[in-house]
């Protein structure tokens, strides 16, 4: 292939002729469908991708053979006939007509290349391979892995439009974020970072980024939930990407629905990134499936630090009951749950920094776990598993029944 020079041209609302009618056209459109193009296909007949394309008004189609004349007004021209001497022909019409041509036939007799391409957001990579589509689409696969993993350096380092993320980070290992939400931490200006999120995220932050406190523990919060929204208000406006990272899942006792809420109002544009919440991850980490066959077939998770808990409800649903914040007060949770019908001998499971080194799981009963978690020291973070799949953590984590350690 001669040498070429890399460039990339905005084809929105601008003529593109799609010359042939088979899947490999279909891709072709789609492609600049999608960038915006108004494309134009010229061929007898259409598979049925492109007739679709057609059917739905995308694009607009002259069903016959290609003839001089089609190319005209057209910014770019791509042909994929399967027909040699069509193509020839196509190829040299945009030569006379100085049009870039991109044929599907033959790469060394074009005068542009469709590369293999890698997007995150307003990051685009472009790949070409001397003429290996295979090769191209390897090296794109292998770039496409690290943009989305946030491992490569694609923080903005000009003035853009601000936007705001909230992204969960799952229930405190660094490794159980989602890929999309590391990419946002790639992406960020500030980070505003809940206590319970999984802080070692931090430390893969681009120099510069600023981090800011907003940790609530129970009595202590370093900032109001109002000042959180206006600061993430505040600074999208002023042109920050704001990544607002928590622990588990943004909208799972998170608070995140507030956030998203005041930033709709303020005409911020604002994305959700769900994460894995401690909910269900933190009790699977520690053997116990909060659904399980013949066990049970329903969860209810309960934030267990509401004074307008019903617990008398909560007594009485069958399936696994999972109390979040609820270690402080396990005692009385326990026998407000027995007054109210509960089985004393319900298996009980807590679990302590779920997912890291430190994780730690007590065992007891509905009657004795407030005692067995005395004993041994239990603290927040916790999650609490109230229900006979509690047992599990015996035979599928490996607990001993009266231990306080994996």
């Amino acid at each position: 292939m001669t040498a070429s020079h890399p460039l990339l041209v905005d084809v929105t609302g601008r003529r593109v002729v799609v010359v042939g009618g088979g899947p490999v056209a279909a891709r072709r459109a789609r492609g600049l469908l999608a960038d915006g193009a108004d494309v134009h296909v010229v061929a007898p007949a259409l598979c049925e991708e492109l007739a679709d394309l057609v059917a739905a008004g995308a694009a607009g189609w002259q069903p016959r053979e290609y003839a001089t004349g089609d190319l005209d007004g057209a910014w770019l021209v791509h042909t994929a006939t399967g027909d040699r001497r069509t193509d020839d022909a196509v190829a040299a019409d945009a030569e006379a007509a100085r049009t870039w041509c991109v044929r599907a036939d033959d790469a060394t007799a074009s005068t542009a290349w469709t590369p293999a391409v890698a997007r995150a957001g307003d990051v685009t990579v472009a790949v070409t391979a001397g003429g290996d589509p295979r090769r191209s689409r390897a090296v794109r696969a292998a770039v496409q892995g690290l943009l989305d993993a946030g491992a490569l350096p694609v923080r903005r380092h000009r003035a853009g439009p601000g936007r705001v993320s909230l992204v969960g980070g799952g229930p405190g290992d660094p490794g159980l974020i989602t890929t999309r939400g590391r990419r946002a931490l790639a992406e960020a200006d500030v980070v505003v970072v809940d206590r319970l999120a999984p802080r070692a995220l931090l430390e893969e932050l681009e120099a510069g980024v600023e981090v800011v406190e907003a940790g609530k523990a129970p009595h202590a919060h370093t900032l109001t939930q109002d000042e959180i929204n206006r600061l993430l208000v505040e600074r999208a406006q002023a042109g920050q990407r704001v990544v607002r990272l928590k622990g588990g899942d943004p909208f799972v006792l998170g608070r995140g629905g507030e956030e998203l809420q005041a930033c709709r109002e303020a005409g911020v544009e604002v994305e959700v990134v769900p994460g894995v919440t401690s909910a269900i991850a933190v009790p699977a980490a520690a053997g116990v499936p909060v659904t399980h066959r013949h066990v049970a077939r329903q969860v209810t998770i309960v934030s267990a630090h509401d004074a307008a808990t019903d617990w008398e409800t909560l007594a009485r649903l069958q399936g696994t009951l999972v109390l979040l914040m609820g270690v402080a007060r396990i005692g009385d949770h326990m026998d407000r749950l027995r007054a109210h019908g509960l089985d004393p001998a319900t298996p009980v499971a807590v679990v302590e920094d779920g997912t890291l080194p430190t994780q730690r799981t007590t065992l007891g009963t509905v009657a004795d776990i407030a005692a067995r978690a005395a004993e041994v020291g239990v603290r927040n973070p916790a999650v609490v598993v109230v229900g006979r799949v509690a047992a599990l953590a015996e035979v599928l984590g490996g607990v001993p029944a009266a231990a306080a350690t994996p």
